[in-house]
């Protein structure tokens, strides 16, 4: 353990790349494969299920302080996360230590925590976690917390991840990145998979990593020949993989969650298809001739089986945008044009109601892919990729291949009614925003934000709240409703759970409105024309 928090310490201490990646390599190249392996599990954020609540660790802590309950929340407020404030505060507490040998990582991970879970009697799990701080120093006992609350986050990228374990291992990193998609056992078997160059899949149900656009610079796109470039709709859905193989369907979100379950009539349109064939590209809500709003999709999302009606009232199509394997033949070297023509003689050959050809479109200037791009909106998605005919498959975000370009966001002006204090590092700090629109006389709220602003003018926002306080909720405090701020967002949509009648998508703050006095902010019914004028748009495929 004493080694991982070291790691975790560096990584949590540097904002440089390299600094970062070499942190990694010397990690992975000095610990036994038992650490290393638990060590990507951790940092890679596949944590498991949590074996102590917060609540749990609160109560231990005290029991064991005699600290009354309101302190301990005025000392939360401050810091904004239950296992740095009680790391903090027994520091100042003088627990016993008891010394006992050091443990590594994968003893701790493997056989002294999953004894919290094991035992039933609150009493002997408190007991037990009473003794691991007394022999933890504080460092560790911090990083003991995260993992046992299953909150265990750190100030790194799983390509990071990879990229010092590949420097470590001497793998490709390509290679590491697919053989660690998806959740794994983290044990020595796994390990010997992981790192024998000859192994092929550790499973049939296995994805590949997802290949990323990059944001487009219109001002930087010069390309010699816009021929060799095609442009799809960016869909306002889910990005998925579905797998073909051992004849069974698997489909995998961006996220690396197998969500087959959520989406049956999905997996269903492709029983009796050949095995070994991966296909990538998009799962939306669609009916008729146009997609719904995301909304509908959510409906779906994180639920283990899926009513008839559920079926009835949110289909659901797959917009196929590229074929990765065929006939168990990895085609990601191949350019992405032979690969979009072998999908397009796929789906001719397999035709379904429920699956889709993404039909590339070309374009001859930035101008005309502009045009294309600001038509988005009424075809229901939020921009275009451009792809260059010739790209390979591959891994994350690797910039000159493929690029985004979205719509501008929708946006309205709000006046801001609620703020609260933000967590770790901004607990001190008004962060988290509530937003209104005028319905009459009244404000009605309709999002909440907490991005957008810099530095300065949180710190200036911050000041103004505390001095414009009407009434305090717990963390929450209404103030008097004098700021405007223009408030962009994705998608809007009818929302009957909402008292404002309506939902936004991905609300930020655009700008703080200083210039404009609040009488000026926008009305609920602009909301509702906006939403109703992007809801009549005519569709195609």
């Amino acid at each position: 353990m004493e080694r991982f928090t070291r790691l975790f310490q560096e990584l949590d201490s540097t904002t440089s790349t390299k600094a970062k990646v070499r942190s990694l390599q010397v990690y992975f190249e000095t610990v036994p494969p038992a650490d290393q392996v638990w060590a990507l599990y951790l940092l890679m954020g596949k944590t498991r299920r949590r074996l102590v609540t917060a609540h749990q660790l609160r109560q231990v802590f005290l029991r064991v302080s005699g600290m009354a309950e309101w302190l301990f929340d005025e000392c939360y407020a401050q810091v904004g996360d239950s296992a740095e404030v009680i790391t903090l505060l027994l520091a100042d507490l003088a627990l016993t230590p008891t010394h006992p040998p050091p443990l590594a990582l994968h003893q701790w991970m493997e056989t002294i925590l999953p004894q919290a879970k094991a035992t039933s009697d609150e009493a002997e799990r408190q007991a037990l976690i009473l003794d691991w701080w007394s022999a933890l120093p504080p460092d560790q006992v911090f990083v003991l917390n995260k993992i046992l609350t299953g909150a265990f986050r750190c100030g790194v990228s799983e390509q990071l991840v990879i990229q010092g374990f590949a420097a470590a291992s001497g793998l490709d990193g390509a290679l590491l990145a697919h053989r660690l998609i998806g959740d794994f056992t983290p044990n020595l078997a796994f390990y010997a998979h992981l790192t024998n160059p000859e192994t092929g899949l550790a499973h049939a149900s296995q994805p590949y990593p997802f290949f990323l656009a990059s944001p487009l610079d219109p001002d930087r796109f010069t390309p010699e020949c816009f021929s060799q470039w095609r442009a799809e709709w960016k869909w306002d859905g889910i990005r998925a993989q579905i797998l073909r193989r051992a004849d069974q369907v698997f489909i995998w979100s961006r996220g690396e969650e197998l969500v087959t379950p959520q989406f049956p009539e999905i997996a269903a349109a492709l029983e009796g298809w050949p095995n070994g064939l991966v296909m990538d590209g998009e799962l939306l809500c669609w009916q008729q001739d146009r997609p719904l709003p995301f909304s509908h999709l959510q409906k779906r999302l994180g639920r283990k089986q899926v009513s008839k009606r559920l079926l009835a009232d949110h289909p659901v199509h797959f917009i196929a945008y590229d074929l990765l394997e065929q006939e168990g033949q990895d085609l990601r070297p191949q350019p992405l044009g032979d690969r979009q023509q072998r999908l397009a003689q796929l789906l001719q050959r397999y035709p379904h109601p429920h699956l889709h050809y993404c039909h590339p479109f070309g374009f001859e200037s930035l101008v005309e892919l502009t045009a294309h791009r600001d038509q988005a909106r009424h075809r229901g998605a939020e921009g275009v990729v451009i792809k260059a005919v010739d790209s390979p498959y591959l891994v994350g975000r690797k910039r000159g291949y493929w690029w985004k370009y979205k719509v501008d966001p929708m946006s309205l002006d709000g006046v801001l009614i609620y703020a609260q204090a933000g967590r770790g590092k901004r607990a001190n700090l008004f962060t988290d925003y509530t937003f209104a629109l005028w319905q009459g006389t009244e404000l009605v709220p309709f999002a909440k934000a907490y991005s957008g602003l810099d530095n300065q003018e949180i710190k200036a926002l911050d000041s103004w709240i505390r001095r414009h306080t009407l009434e305090r909720f717990g963390p929450v405090r209404s103030v008097e409703p004098l700021q405007v701020f223009e408030i962009g967002f994705e998608g809007i949509a009818a929302s009957p759970r909402h008292k404002s009648g309506i939902s936004v998508r991905f609300p930020r703050i655009l700008r703080w409105r200083q210039d404009k006095d609040p009488s000026a902010a926008d009305r609920l019914e602009t909301a509702r024309a906006l939403m109703l004028s992007v809801e009549d748009r005519p569709q195609d495929l």
